[in-house]
């Protein structure tokens, strides 16, 4: 073989080596920064849900999710951006996750399913942790309707309604918009009453939920 021929080779190793090792060190450059933004993500929907947007400051979120200034940074350029995603996640995992997968999977029929919401808000309401929601205490604490925080707050109460008018269609009710605002308001002064303290607050919305499904004849 020639000497140009085994040197080509070499060349042609070694250049595979060092793409191989970098494409290496970039999967664990990218695998750190991603675990670190998910650290910093889980760190601030605790903290937020548990004290409240303005009580936690982005120092604190540093520290409790032990990554650096520069770090949370770079995936968030500001705080406002941090409660954004933290609205985003509370979506996921509250109302797709859970109160919606929880309505469906108790309740057979449309009907069911809308009444379902208050047994699992019943539940919801007696456990120790129980903080309220994240859309309705981001309202009170951002109240500016002009600001992106308090708007993407309406758009996920929103959506909360879409599930509710979706199924209120799927019952045969005419005025699906009429009926889920009314059931909306239903839910959510349930919540507040709850954090007055009523733990009866979810059994008294269901019964007047039912009130409201018998006018619609259902």
């Amino acid at each position: 073989m020639l000497d140009s021929e085994l040197n080509g080779e070499e060349n042609a190793k070694r250049l595979d080596n060092e793409q191989t090792g970098l494409y290496a060190l970039c999967m664990g450059r990218t695998r750190e920064t991603s675990e670190a933004r998910q650290r910093i993500l889980e760190t601030a929907d605790r903290l937020f849900y548990q004290d409240g947007l303005r009580a936690v400051g982005i120092d604190r979120i540093i520290a409790e999710a032990e990554v650096a200034k520069m770090s949370l940074y770079k995936h968030f350029p500001s705080k406002d951006d941090l409660i954004l995603d933290f609205l985003r996640r509370r979506e996921q995992l509250w109302t797709l996750g859970w109160l919606e997968a929880e309505s469906q999977r108790r309740g057979e029929t449309p009907r069911d399913q809308l009444l379902a919401i208050f047994d699992v808000f019943s539940e919801w309401f007696n456990k120790p942790d129980f903080e309220g929601c994240s859309f309705l205490t981001t309202m009170v604490e951002i109240n500016d309707r002009d600001h992106p925080v308090h708007q993407a707050a309406v758009v996920h109460l929103a959506n909360i309604r879409s599930y509710i008018e979706r199924l209120a269609a799927e019952a045969g009710i005419r005025d699906t918009d009429s009926f889920a605002r009314k059931w909306h308001i239903l839910m959510k002064g349930s919540i507040m009453a709850a954090h007055e303290g009523d733990a009866a607050a979810a059994n008294r919305a269901r019964e007047l939920g039912e009130l409201l499904l018998a006018q619609h004849g259902c």
